[in-house]
């Protein structure tokens, strides 16, 4: 008898349930676009620091070889 009077009671009306799922979904979009955000900025300041650095120029060097200085005999 208490458990079909329990639930005949609505514990939280379909608004009511509406309005926080809306209240969470916003403020996840808003997380998730200042996330968004966030790496756009640090990709444009990668590829900033990337187009100054050193990495650049040790590319462009032309390959040396390097075993004339090596202790063990390569012709074995």
């Amino acid at each position: 008898m208490l458990v079909s009077i329990l639930a005949s009671i609505p514990l939280v009306s379909t608004t009511q349930l509406t309005i926080v799922l809306i209240v969470t979904a916003v403020i996840f979009a808003f997380f998730i676009g200042i996330a968004v955000i966030k790496m756009y900025k640090l990709k444009a300041e990668n590829k900033r620091l990337m187009d100054r650095s050193k990495y650049k120029s040790d590319v462009d060097k032309e390959y040396k070889d390097f075993t004339d200085g090596h202790l063990y005999d390569s012709n074995n």
